[in-house]
């Protein structure tokens, strides 16, 4: 690249902005601007960003172009196939690729940028060569040490601030990175090690004679330490662990120790060297014909198999020939609660290579795993395992992408944007690097177990635990009949209780699952049935005993229990419904004995707080484990025999057209969590309809019969895998300005798609943070081209927020919302 020749830059900004803007780059910046690196740029009238170099040219528009400010990497952080990725996604679901950029950086790599500025340090006060203009902005720098750009814009009443701020930060006049800087630097730890002059024992001898000599007793114990940390001198020791102190300061000057500094990682792991072999894994007959049938299938295979037939051990023979190939492998998990038991059982056989990335990290913690993603060293990660936001990682040879529990729902992404589902964008990255997509589950979505049936898929069936061990029995008992004859205890069914009783006699364990949190859905007036609401939210508070409030789950709103009713001043309020609190306290006091615990999303807020249950549970520490969804996934505990399911009606009844599949899938799963080691397993399910569909199905694990009933009825009424469905839902606080927004595009759009438009309707919740809700739904045949639908669907929505009516009307888009 020529010196003298102009280039300019296309970056993509991690905004709601659409497509890249162009930059002119400085000629000192010439042939140092990469492709894949971040720039600073300025953006709008004062507002600096980190930028993604999309592309390097010489093609110069007609307009005129700001410069790049500065460089941050010397090196790409993100590649072109990344980029691309970037840009499906934003085609695909709808939004910028600024929205899937924003989402796909750890925070650690976009800048905080507040475009603060202060005095250069090297700045002498040679004010002859400035303008008046830049002579009031030092004066006024100097009064002020750091001031934002805009504050300074509006003192001096200067509209068009940023060229003048430019060519003092040229000049080194001021200087702007007190607010704009990386917030990733590698973590460094200071060692302390001995001269090599000391090294012998007889060095050593003459030293500690010299300092007794001085009476320097503190030095003595400083060096006795050192010596007893390091092994006699042979290892460097971390300077944290000496206690720095004047002594070591004093034994640095006098040259018998060097101080240098080491990059380590944040990421503190235990074992992280491999302890066994994969070779020493034997696949039962079904494991080995799995595992041959997803080697030489299709690219994209789904991989059925019942709970603890043995999923993850196949799994882990695929990764290994990866690995051994010297490529990359991703293992998508739906739940962070699932990666502390696979990551141990994945560092066993693969050591180090395996690195974790989700959003219980710190922001620094996943810009390390970021760049040992796409290092080039011998440190960089060949298998990756995380939840849905993985799918960002800069990959550098992916060739295997594992999908476990592939039916999850969590692997959706409703909000912020991109609204994506995990497991279908990462099928198209792995088409991207031509990789093998591997789809398991027990209890399939209706859709992949459609595409394998019809040949799209390929398909590798287990039906077997492993080490033909029994599925548990599966009972429900009749609620109704229960509480008819009095044979229920607080919310708890004799047979239950019985269960739990023989299970804690005999050393073993048990799960509850409620898929509700707090301690019960709603507070209610005895006298007049009042029920308080969220006040920014069309819902009901939700009662928490543990910190007496009622809670709204969805804006988080919330107030302290009233101690009578605020409409009629009644002091008779009860609490209406189960959630997992409740259960938890019912639990402790019909087994005062029994440790109790619940794992939900109140009580896993603290960052390790999952993995310490999870091993409280697996050290047989907790005898009764309470939980909601997060209870039912993968997990492997070897004592646990009996599993409780509360409030099955609720989920069978929920008005969603995936209501059966969910609860049977549900059901199913935290069914497999008991009996899986040999211990004979029982699942009784709370019921007031023991004779429903869905519960027979579960009852006899009969995912065929279920798969065959919800097929049919999805092609007769055009349902997923049959349609797509787009949901477009507007939001304004006006509910009037909504109606008539709604209705015009839905007119709109019903004159260019006809029936494919549903509605426009209220939503279950018609009301969320203060913001009004109505929905219209698209829905089209599996074979149409969806994408020019999607062009026109956009431009009707911005012909409906160019009008001053409806500017303030909030338009979002959800693409295969399910």
């Amino acid at each position: 690249m020529n010196a003298d020749d102009v280039f300019f830059a296309d970056v993509l900004l991690p905004l709601h902005v659409q497509g890249t803007f162009t930059y002119r780059i400085p000629r000192e910046f010439a042939g140092q601007v990469k492709v894949g690196a971040r720039v600073v740029v300025q953006f709008g009238r004062s507002r600096l960003y980190s930028a993604v170099v999309r592309r390097v040219h010489q093609e110069q528009p007609s307009f005129q172009l700001k410069y790049v400010l500065a460089i941050l990497d010397t090196s790409p952080i993100v590649n072109p196939r990344s980029m691309d990725f970037w840009e499906w996604m934003a085609d695909y679901y709808m939004c910028t690729v600024g929205d899937v950029m924003a989402a796909a950086l750890p925070a650690a790599l976009k800048l905080a940028s507040e475009s603060a500025v202060s005095i250069h340090p090297d700045f002498e006060g040679e004010l002859s060569s400035l303008s008046k203009t830049e002579m009031q902005i030092v004066q006024l720098l100097t009064e002020h040490r750091v001031m934002k750009v805009n504050d300074v814009s509006r003192a001096l009443n200067l509209q068009k601030i940023m060229p003048v701020m430019k060519g003092l930060i040229e000049r080194q006049v001021v200087i702007m990175d007190e607010e704009l800087r990386q917030r990733y630097t590698p973590r460094t730890v200071a060692y302390v090690s001995l001269a090599q002059e000391y090294a012998t024992e007889e060095a050593q001898a003459a030293l500690f004679a010299a300092l007794e000599k001085r009476k320097s007793t503190a030095q003595v114990a400083l060096m006795m330490s050192f010596l007893q940390l390091s092994h006699f001198g042979s290892e460097a020791v971390a300077k944290a662990d000496l206690r720095p102190s004047t002594s070591l300061d004093a034994l640095v000057k006098r040259g018998v120790f060097h101080i240098e500094e080491r990059v380590e990682s944040r990421i503190t792991t235990a074992g992280n060297g491999a302890e066994a072999k994969v070779a020493d894994i034997v696949l039962n007959d079904e494991q080995q014909a799995a595992f041959d049938t997803l080697r030489k299938g299709p690219a994209v295979s789904l991989l059925h198999g019942v709970t603890s037939s043995g999923k993850t051990e196949v799994y882990i023979k695929l990764i290994d020939e990866v690995v051994s190939a010297g490529k990359q492998a991703l293992f998508l998990v739906p739940e962070i609660a699932l990666t502390s038991q696979l990551i141990n059982r994945l560092r066993t056989y693969f050591g180090d290579k395996v690195g974790v990335y989700h959003s219980r990290f710190s922001n620094s913690q996943r810009a390390e795993v970021w760049h040992r993603t796409h290092s080039d060293g011998a440190d960089r990660y060949q298998v990756l395992l995380g939840a849905r936001s993985a799918i960002f990682l800069p990959f550098v040879d992916l060739a295997l992408v594992i999908i476990d529990e592939e039916h999850d729902a969590s692997y959706k992404q409703t909000d912020p944007l991109p609204r994506y589902n995990g497991r279908d964008a990462a099928i198209y990255l792995a088409s991207m690097w031509k990789a093998r997509t591997v789809l398991g589950s027990a209890t399939p979505s209706i859709e992949c177990r459609y595409h394998a049936l019809t040949g799209k898929y390929g398909l590798a069936e287990m039906k077997h635990r492993y080490g033909g061990f029994a599925l548990p029995e599966v009972e429900c008992v009749d609620m109704k009949e229960k509480l008819r004859t009095k044979q229920v205890k607080g919310i708890f069914s004799d047979t239950l209780i019985s269960a739990i009783e023989t299970a804690l006699d005999n050393g073993q364990q048990a799960i509850i699952f409620q898929n509700r949190r707090g301690f019960a859905p709603r507070l209610e007036c005895d006298e007049c049935h009042h029920v308080p609401q969220c006040v920014n939210c069309d819902v009901s508070l939700v009662y928490h005993k543990g910190t007496n409030t009622l809670r709204c789950h969805r804006c988080g709103y919330s107030i302290p229990v009233p101690s009578e009713c605020p409409q009629c001043h009644s002091t008779h309020l009860r609490t209406m419904g189960i959630g997992t609190e409740r259960i938890e306290e019912d639990l402790h006091l019909l087994f005062p004995n029994a440790n109790v615990a619940r794992m939900d999303l109140d009580s896993t807020s603290q960052k390790n707080r999952y993995d310490e249950l999870l091993t409280d549970f697996q050290h047989k520490r907790i005898d009764i484990l309470v939980g909601t969804q997060m209870v039912t996934k993968g997990l492997d505990f070897e004592h646990v025999s009996v599993v409780g399911i509360i409030g099955a009606d609720s989920m069978i009844n929920f008005p969603d057209f995936r209501a059966y599949e969910r609860a049977f899938q549900q059901m199913t799963q935290v069914s497999g969590r008991a009996g899986r080691h040999g211990t004979a397993g029982r699942v009784i399910i709370q019921t007031f309809n023991p004779f429903h569909m869905v519960l027979d199905d579960v009852r006899h694990n009969n995912y065929d019969h279920l798969y065959g009933e919800q097929i049919n009825e999805r092609r007769v009424f055009h349902y997923p895998p049959f349609s797509r469905l787009i949901e477009i839902t507007l939001k304004h606080r006006s509910s009037a300005v909504l109606d008539n927004a709604a209705l015009q595009l839905a007119t709109t759009l019903k004159a260019t798609f006809g029936t494919r438009v549903i509605g426009p309707e209220y939503p279950l919740v018609t009301r969320v943070r203060g913001l009004c809700l109505k929905m219209i739904t698209m829905r089209f045949e599996r074979t149409e081209p969806i994408a020019e639908a999607k062009k026109i669907i956009m431009r009707a929505t911005d012909a409906l927020t160019a009008q001053k009516d409806y500017a303030s009307v909030a338009v979002h888009f959800d693409v295969d919302p399910y």
